[in-house]
């Protein structure tokens, strides 16, 4: 199939919103979906994005039944291990249903591995349901395993009413109203400790 591959712009940000509502859809998620078009705009196009996205597009004459013409896309960022060092992450992956088989998850999923190479990344981490066999299916075709069942790791996570619980410092010290850098002001003789504000 004629498709291009092409970094994402602000302006593709209300066919990402559609695509990744899609993708909730199938993911049974929609329910917990609060990102927006506006969000998108603002965190993956400011000064220091939070994340980059690639986006798949197909000629006017080979445009969805709805008359899209951006089908898939792929959203990734990059991290960091304390193990392994650089790392990419990729936090989508999706490709419209009527355009499945055609080698475009393939593609787009091989851009992100590129790119992450070219970072000096040693490796391609992401998340994927469990009961999605096809999903899964296809990244063991790719070469990807389950870290999970190997490692023994959990993915943790903290939010809502926890997170604003968890960034309240304890009573025990104070920020002084800046950063936690000033915090360690009144430390005496410890030269070795320094930490940036």
């Amino acid at each position: 199939m004629d498709f291009t591959l092409r970094a994402a712009n602000v302006d593709d940000c209300k066919d990402i919103a559609r695509m990744i509502m899609e993708l909730s859809e199938y993911e049974k998620l929609a329910h917990k979906m609060k990102i927006t078009q506006k969000d998108l705009e603002q965190d993956g196009f400011c000064k220091n994005p939070f994340f980059h996205g690639i986006i798949a597009e197909v000629p006017e004459h080979l445009k969805s039944k709805e008359g899209h013409t951006k089908i898939g896309y792929a959203i990734y960022f990059y991290s960091w291990s304390s193990s392994s060092g650089r790392a990419i992450y990729m936090e989508d992956l999706y490709v419209m249903p009527e355009f499945r088989g055609k080698g475009i998850g393939k593609a787009l999923m091989s851009k992100v591995a590129q790119l992450g190479l070219a970072a000096g990344c040693t490796q391609l981490n992401f998340t994927v349901l469990d009961w999605n066999k096809p999903s899964l299916e296809f990244y063991f075709h790719q070469g990807c395993y389950d870290f999970t069942a190997e490692s023994g790791y959990h993915l943790m996570r903290c939010e809502g009413e926890a997170l604003e619980k968890l960034a309240q410092p304890p009573q025990s010290y104070s920020t002084c109203g800046h950063s936690l850098s000033c915090t360690i002001s009144a430390i005496k003789n410890v030269d070795y400790f320094i930490l940036g504000s």
